[in-house]
């Protein structure tokens, strides 16, 4: 479901700007459930599963850190 109508209006952000931070927030929350996962895996022995996890927090926090960057640039005008 797509919206041709921008909701800044309603929440006082851009659309683009407040996707870009949902984004972020996203990327951070993920790695740190991932963390939990891992922890469950290691207390389980499972490292194919603990290694799994450990890929995709390493991926999270790389979109996390794209992001931020993205963000700090337009925020700072460059």
């Amino acid at each position: 479901m797509t919206s041709s109508v921008e909701t800044g209006g309603v929440t006082g952000t851009a659309d683009k700007d407040y996707n870009l931070i949902w984004y972020v927030e996203a990327c951070l929350s993920n790695a740190l459930r991932l963390e939990t996962y891992i922890q469950d895996a290691e207390r389980g022995k499972d490292t194919e599963v603990a290694d799994l996890f450990r890929k995709a927090q390493a991926d999270s926090r790389k979109g996390a850190e794209l992001g931020k960057d993205l963000l700090r640039s337009r925020l700072t005008g460059g």
